[in-house]
């Protein structure tokens, strides 16, 4: 075993010790610390939370071989500590200990993140890999810090309306399975519709929005419901049969929702439904509100549909929000992810002429949007969940090649973009829209990341804001 490493990070947090020991006992929390471009998946776990015994197994990756990683928890004392110790995986030695100080004048606490770690290969490990590893440990634990401290504060806010127990459709997607971990750290209670044979035991919900069946009987005493379900717009090349398929998915399976809903005898107070901000249409540099008209093409006819098959959930008296989103950054899935592989080889660049707007959204910020309109009574008919940050799209080009350390000077003709993608690249890579969060900001949301760089760098790894570290 080469030389041990101990890094140790701290950060204030906005709640008692007791209450953040809590936030890291409940389901969901693994998932919400789990950095978005660390490519790791939760395989197993055994035992009884951060009970000393207890094991979580992980599958990740080291460089472009997959690795299973094997945890134990060995220490643990309650609103305290707790520790976690590697049996199996790419470290020598690994034993990390989270510690809770508390400070009662403050009503605040300290969270203590301390990391001795030895580098597989002995002194070549640590003299090759030592920088790389440090560098590692600080933008995970800058990442994880905040997110924990956002949480935090985001449960708190509405801690007196108690938990809810939450229904949600797309629940293995990408904004519901961020969306799941939020919620379950708050201490909500979650159920996840799904359209094969439901398990009651895992929470699960059947529905067959084709067929509209939904198993109202399984949804009594839902206090709200997100919905999130859809074919992926970009999933492919949109041929007829491709575009019927996105148009019936999202006014098929809403309007079965809806009408499910409006039937129960103890309806849901709250259906929060996402759409999109192509609603809006290619409308060039106009500034573009809730109140601004709906815009002509394809995806603006699905956004209308999608939104008004709503009515029947808003006739039975449910607050309906319709959450108009825009393209959602996170590094693990969608545009960002896509564009990332050629910039980092040296071909990114703006598309077409990158004139035309990007109104974007971080997943934090969408997560926040979804979870603030689940309690915020004057929430209702459309919302943008857009960034008040929308950029140009060379602009973005330029700005994600800042933070990857790569230039952004290849463009991609909007000929080859038609070629490639016929009518789905038209709409959705050379149309843009100047989106404004106008109604969110009314109402007093507070975006966590409302600038463009600080978003990319947050989910990207490439920042370590706000970290208190050690090295020794």
């Amino acid at each position: 075993m080469g030389k041990s490493h101990v890094f140790n990070a701290r950060a204030r947090m906005p709640v008692s010790a007791s209450e953040l020991f809590a936030w890291h006992t409940r389901e969901g929390a693994l998932a919400r610390l789990t950095p978005p471009w660390e490519r790791m998946e939760l395989l197993e776990r055994s035992g009884e939370g951060l009970q000393v015994g207890a094991r979580v197994v992980m599958k990740m990756r080291v460089g472009p071989f997959p690795r299973r990683w094997v945890a134990e928890h060995t220490a643990y004392i309650q609103d305290s500590l707790f520790q976690d110790t590697q049996v199996s995986g790419p470290f020598s030695k690994w034993v990390h200990t989270h510690r809770f100080w508390p400070e009662p004048a403050q009503g605040t606490c300290i969270l203590e993140d301390e990391v001795e770690y030895a580098l597989p290969l002995g002194w070549l490990g640590s003299l090759v890999g030592g920088g790389f590893a440090r560098r590692t440990l600080e933008r995970v634990f800058a990442y994880r810090h905040r997110v924990t401290g956002v949480d935090l504060r985001r449960h708190a806010a509405f801690a007196s309306r108690g938990p809810l127990s939450v229904a949600i459709t797309g629940a293995s997607g990408l904004v519901g399975s961020a969306l799941v971990p939020l919620l379950t750290t708050g201490g909500h209670d979650v159920k996840r519709l799904v359209r094969r044979r439901a398990e009651a035991s895992r929470g699960e919900v059947a529905w067959a929005p084709d067929k509209g069946e939904v198993d109202t009987a399984a949804l009594e005493g839902v206090d709200a419901v997100v919905h999130l379900a859809g074919v992926n717009v970009a999933g492919k090349r949109w041929s007829p049969e491709y575009k019927d398929a996105i148009l019936k998915s999202r006014a098929e399976g809403t309007l079965a929702l809806s009408e499910a809903l409006a039937r129960m005898k103890r309806k849901p107070r709250v259906l929060v439904c996402a759409a999109g901000v192509s609603i809006y249409g290619d409308r060039g540099d106009e500034p573009l509100t809730e109140t601004s008209a709906p815009g002509t093409g394809f995806l603006a006819d699905v956004c209308r549909v999608w939104e008004a098959a709503t009515a029947p959930a808003e006739a039975a008296g449910i607050r309906v929000v319709n959450l108009r989103i825009g393209p959602v950054l996170d590094a693990r899935e969608g545009a960002l992810a896509k564009m990332v592989p050629p910039f980092l080889a040296g071909g990114g660049g703006p598309i077409a002429s990158g004139r035309q707007w990007m109104s974007w959204v971080s997943l934090e910020d969408l997560l926040g949007l979804i979870h603030f309109s689940l309690f915020t009574d004057a929430a209702r008919g459309p919302l943008n969940a857009v960034a008040p940050g929308a950029v140009r799209q060379g602009d973005f080009a330029r700005t994600l090649g800042r933070v990857l350390r790569r230039p952004a000077v290849l463009p991609m003709p909007a000929a080859v973009i038609r070629t490639l993608f016929g009518e789905m690249g038209q709409e959705a890579l050379l149309a843009g829209a100047r989106v404004l969060p106008s109604r969110a900001e009314q109402l007093g949301y507070a975006f966590v990341l409302p600038e463009l760089e600080g978003a990319l760098r947050f989910t990207l790894g490439r920042t370590t804001e706000g970290l208190e570290v050690r090295h020794d």
